[in-house]
C-alpha cells in the first residue's frame, strides 16, 4: 500500500493554500469557464434567427438556451427520432412492448453544464441513483480483484488516498518511486492543463504512452478501462485526450465516481423535456430533413435547402470495396454508417431510412435494422416500421476493382425543396454528418476549415445487445459494471434494476434484463452482427453463470459506426466552435473544447459554448459555463 508519507514524497505540496484548498473538510467549487462580469440584457430586443441542425445533446442544449433568449429556432434532423445517441423508440416481442435506447448513459456529478439544464426543467427526479460503481476484470486476463467507487468530496491528492483505502488492489498498483518514468507519469497524470498536456503528449497512442514506463497496475486497473470508456480504442486514442477524460472523471473532480441514470429512457426523461420546452418558446422541430444545399457568400451561410423524405445525390460519389464483408457473391462498399450493397448493377444503401443503423441482409433476402426492427424486402422497400422511407438506391456510373461510383437512381425527381434564411447557423451533427454536410456547401468557403473538416477521425465500432431472461441472478457489483479484459464486453447494466419498465417487468415474471456494450471493437475481429451477438452471448454467461441456465426470451443489437474519434495528432487541427464563416458555428463532442469534459457532458457544453458564441456576437450576457478545476496545485 502507498503510505501518506510516500505519497506526499511522490507528489510534494507547493504551499499551505493548496493543502487548504484541497482539504477533505471543505468541497472544492466548480470552476468557472466561461462568465460574464458586465450587466449585459439577457433576451433579445429585435427579431434574430437561428438554424440548428442535428438534434442530438449538442444541437438540443445549443437551441435550447437560444430559444430561451427569444431567438427564432428552427432545429432540423434527419431522423425520424430526436435525440441522436440518447434517443429511443419502441420495440414489441409478445404481448410487450419497451422502449430501447442506444445503451445505458450514466449523468455523472460533475456534469455540471448539462445537470444545470435537468435543474432548469425540474426533470431531477426522472433519475434514479447508482449508489456506486464497479470494475469487473475477466479472471482469465487478470488476478485483479473487483474495484468499487463511492461518492466523495474529496479531490487530488485525497481522492487518491480514498482510493488506495477502498482498493482491494493497491499492493498491485505497481508503483516504484525509483524509476524516473513513473515520475514522469505522475507528473502528466497530475499536472494536466489544457493546451500544454496536449502539446505534450497528442503525439502518442495510449498504448505508446503506456510503454514509455507506465506502472502496469495503474494501467490496467483504471486507464485501460478508463480509456476504452471515451468509445476509442488505446491504440487509436490520443496519450492527450485519455489524460483530459481522466483528469474530467477523477483527478480534477470533487465529485466521486457514482453516478445516477434514468427512471425511465433517454428518451422520454431528457430528450421530450427540452424539446417541449424549445417548442414552448416557439422553436421549431423538423424531423426527416435532409439538406440538399448550403449556400455561402460574402464570408456567410446565406441560406440552407432541405426536403424531407429520402436524399437525393445527383453528382457522383465514390466509395471503396469493403474488403471484410465481400465475398464471391456480393460485393459491399464503404462501411459504418456509410455501408452500400451491390445487386445486379444496382447498388443498395444499408443505411436504415429511420435513425441511420445499417440494415443487415437476412438468409431470405430481406433487410432488418437490428436497431429498431424495421424490415425492408430485397428491393428496399419498407415491410415493417418504424421506418417510413425506403432504403436509397444508386446507379453504378463506374467501377474497378477496388471502388466505385455511384449517383441516386431516382436522382431526377423532384421532390418539394424548402429554403431556410437565418441569421445564424449552427452545425451540430456527429462526424459522419459534418464531413457530409460540408459537400453540400455551394459557393466560397474556407480552405482550412474544410481540411479540419475532412480529417475528423470516426472511432471504431460501437454495439449494443440487450437480453430478456425469464430468470432473475444474484449480483453484487453496481447495477452499471465495468468489465475489463473480456475479448468483446466492455460493461454491463441491469435494466431490470435500474429504469421502471423493466423493473415492474421483472417483478411480474422473475426475469431479468440485461445490456452489454462493446465500445470500440475491431471490424476485423466481428465482422457481421451475427458474430457480436454470439460474441456477447458467450461473454455473458462467463460473466454470469447462473443465465446459461435461464431461458433467453428475447434480443436486440444496436451496431453503430458513428463515434468521435481523437487519434494522435488531431488535436491541433481540430475545428473550434467558431469558424472562419461569420455566422457559422459548430457544436459536438468532436469540436476542440478549451476545458476538461467528456461524453454527454462535452456534447452539451459544445452546443453551449455555439450558443454563447452567438449571445456574444448580440451583445447578451453568456449562460456561465462550469466544469472541473483544471489546475491541481500540486508538483512533483
Amino acid at each position: 500500500m502507498v503510505s501518506r508519507r510516500t505519497f506526499f514524497k511522490i507528489f510534494g505540496v507547493v504551499s499551505l493554500g493548496g493543502l487548504i484548498t484541497y482539504s477533505r473538510f471543505k468541497k472544492p467549487s466548480p470552476s468557472f469557464y466561461q462568465q460574464d462580469s458586465l450587466l449585459l440584457p439577457y433576451s433579445l430586443t429585435k427579431p434574430k434567427s437561428v438554424v440548428v441542425i442535428g438534434a442530438g445533446l449538442a444541437g438540443l442544449a445549443c437551441a435550447y438556451e437560444l430559444s430561451k433568449r427569444g431567438f427564432e429556432v428552427i432545429l432540423l434532423e434527419k431522423s425520424t427520432n430526436l435525440g441522436g445517441k440518447i434517443s429511443s423508440w419502441t420495440i414489441n416481442f409478445g404481448k410487450n412492448s419497451f422502449k430501447m435506447e442506444h445503451g445505458f448513459h450514466g449523468f455523472f456529478p460533475q456534469y455540471y453544464n448539462l445537470k444545470e439544464i435537468v435543474s432548469e426543467l425540474k426533470i431531477d427526479n426522472n433519475f434514479r441513483s447508482l449508489e456506486f460503481y464497479s470494475v469487473l476484470f475477466s479472471d482469465q486476463k487478470y488476478t485483479y480483484q473487483p474495484e468499487n467507487f463511492y461518492p466523495s468530496h474529496s479531490t487530488f491528492p485525497w481522492n487518491i488516498i480514498d482510493l488506495s483505502v477502498w482498493s482491494n488492489n493497491r499492493l498491485k498498483w505497481g508503483i516504484n518511486i525509483t524509476k524516473i518514468s513513473h515520475w514522469q507519469v505522475f507528473k502528466e497524470i497530475t499536472g494536466f492543463k489544457i493546451p500544454d498536456s496536449f502539446q505534450r503528449l497528442d503525439n502518442l497512442s495510449v498504448i505508446d504512452w503506456s510503454k514509455i514506463g507506465f506502472p502496469q497496475g495503474l494501467y490496467d486497473l483504471y486507464f485501460l478501462p478508463f480509456a476504452r470508456s471515451t468509445l476509442n480504442s488505446p491504440d487509436v486514442l490520443s496519450a492527450g485526450e485519455l489524460l483530459q477524460f481522466f483528469h474530467f472523471y477523477f483527478f480534477g473532480n470533487p465529485e466521486g465516481l457514482a453516478f445516477s441514470g434514468t427512471k425511465d429512457d433517454m428518451g422520454t426523461s431528457v430528450v421530450k423535456p427540452i424539446i417541449d420546452e424549445i417548442k414552448k418558446n416557439h422553436g421549431k422541430v423538423i424531423t426527416e430533413a435532409y439538406i440538399s444545399n448550403i449556400f455561402c457568400a460574402d464570408n456567410g451561410i446565406k441560406s440552407v435547402n432541405y426536403q424531407q423524405g429520402n436524399e437525393l445525390i445527383n453528382i457522383p460519389f465514390t466509395v471503396t470495396k469493403n474488403t471484410i464483408l465481400s465475398n464471391d457473391y456480393e460485393t459491399y462498399y464503404g462501411s459504418g454508417d456509410r455501408l452500400f450493397l451491390e445487386s445486379d448493377q444496382k447498388v443498395i444503401g444499408l443505411r436504415c431510412t429511420h435513425q441511420g443503423c445499417t440494415v443487415q441482409k437476412q438468409e431470405n433476402g430481406t433487410f432488418l435494422c437490428p436497431c429498431h426492427g424495421s424490415l425492408y424486402n430485397d428491393k428496399g422497400r419498407v415491410l415493417k416500421g418504424p421506418a417510413q422511407q425506403n432504403l436509397s438506391l444508386y446507379k453504378i456510373v463506374a467501377k474497378d476493382n477496388n471502388s466505385a461510383n455511384l449517383i441516386s437512381e431516382n436522382n431526377s425527381e423532384q421532390k418539394q425543396s424548402k429554403t431556410l434564411q437565418a441569421d445564424y447557423y449552427v452545425m451540430a451533427t456527429d462526424v459522419p454528418g459534418i464531413q457530409h454536410l460540408w459537400t453540400k456547401i455551394k459557393g466560397e468557403t474556407s480552405e482550412n476549415l474544410r481540411e479540419k473538416i475532412e480529417q475528423l477521425a470516426i472511432a471504431d465500432p460501437f454495439a449494443v445487445a440487450r437480453f430478456w431472461f425469464d430468470k432473475d441472478f444474484d449480483w453484487q457489483y453496481s447495477n452499471f459494471t465495468s468489465l475489463s479484459g473480456y475479448k468483446l464486453i466492455d460493461s454491463i447494466t441491469l435494466y431490470h434494476r435500474i429504469q421502471t419498465q423493466f423493473i415492474e417487468w421483472a417483478k411480474k415474471t422473475g426475469g431479468s434484463v440485461v445490456e452489454l456494450h462493446a465500445y470500440c471493437y475491431k471490424e476485423k475481429e466481428f465482422p457481421t452482427q451475427d458474430i457480436l451477438l454470439q460474441t456477447f452471448e458467450q461473454e455473458l454467461y462467463q460473466i454470469v453463470p447462473k443465465l446459461s441456465e435461464a431461458n433467453l426470451l428475447h434480443r436486440e443489437l444496436v451496431n453503430q459506426k458513428n463515434f468521435s474519434g481523437y487519434p494522435p495528432n488531431s488535436y491541433k487541427n481540430r475545428p473550434e466552435t467558431t469558424t472562419e464563416i461569420d455566422n457559422l458555428f459548430f457544436a459536438g463532442d468532436w469540436v476542440k473544447m478549451p476545458f476538461p469534459c467528456g461524453l454527454m457532458e462535452r456534447a452539451v457544453s459544445s452546443g453551449l459554448l455555439a450558443a454563447n458564441a452567438i449571445l456574444e456576437k448580440e451583445g447578451l450576457q453568456k449562460r456561465t459555463l462550469l466544469t472541473v478545476n483544471q489546475n491541481l496545485e500540486f508538483r512533483i
